[in-house]
């Protein structure tokens, strides 16, 4: 039997390398919190799309079974209505999404891979929500910058949750503060990046993980300086900070 030394010597080689998915430094307490309060309260639809997730290639790209949960809870409390999504992959977070909104609710969802839609899709369609998402396939950028064009949009969603290119988070902020009424809420996922916005610059990183840090720190300074906004910033997934327009 591994004596507690050993447990905690093995804890600390998982974590040792930055890039690991959760960031509690106890995989027993992480587990803890999924066996305990997320997995027995999660949807059947969403368990079956988490399951068929797990056996894709870029299965780290999902959103956690936590941070679902909490996605879900959010949107019933603020009553959102219109929402959007950028970054989709499978869908998970869409799911959550879907099945918290109203029957009448809507979600405008971009991705620029529609393969990894589809994988999800009959889930989707099978819990009965498939009616409240419009998916378009290709980059967001151009999308936002036609929808501020055309002026009626402005204002016009209770939530957006962005999970998508790191590089362009400044980016989307820029538009999306316009997108989204007063009052309304912005989540960006990602935002303490596998816990590589406090690591040495010299720390072990995946490689993609150490290209995309900058940006993170880049979005984590806007957000923390813009007025147009209250800020909460979690330690759920892989981090997430809420962002509710007051101006």
């Amino acid at each position: 039997m591994a004596s507690n030394k050993d447990e905690q010597q093995t804890q600390a080689g998982r974590h040792q390398e930055v890039g690991h998915k959760s960031l509690l430094q106890s995989d027993a307490l992480y587990q803890y919190i999924l066996e305990t309060s997320v997995y027995p309260r999660e949807p059947e639809s969403m368990k079956e799309l988490r399951e068929i997730t797990a056996k894709h290639p870029w299965n780290i790209m999902t959103t956690s079974a936590d941070e679902g949960q909490f996605l879900n809870m959010l949107l019933k409390l603020i009553n959102a209505k219109n929402t959007m999504e950028i970054g989709v992959y499978t869908g998970y977070s869409l799911l959550a999404t879907a099945l918290a909104l109203p029957e009448d609710g809507k979600i405008l969802a971009m991705d620029i891979n529609r393969e990894n839609y589809e994988l999800g899709l009959p889930v989707i369609q099978k819990a009965g929500v498939a009616h409240k998402i419009e998916f378009r396939e290709g980059p967001a950028l151009p999308v936002l910058d036609q929808m501020i064009e055309d002026g009626k949009y402005h204002g016009s969603y209770d939530f957006i949750f962005v999970d998508a290119d790191k590089d362009n988070y400044i980016n989307y902020h820029k538009r999306l503060i316009d997108l989204v009424k007063i009052g309304g809420v912005i989540g960006y996922d990602n935002t303490l990046w596998n816990g590589s916005v406090v690591a040495p610059p010299d720390a072990p990183m995946r490689k993609y993980v150490r290209y995309y840090r900058d940006f993170v720190l880049e979005l984590n300074k806007a957000l923390a300086a813009d007025p147009r906004i209250e800020i909460c910033q979690l330690p759920v997934g892989d981090g997430i900070t809420l962002c509710r327009r007051i101006s």
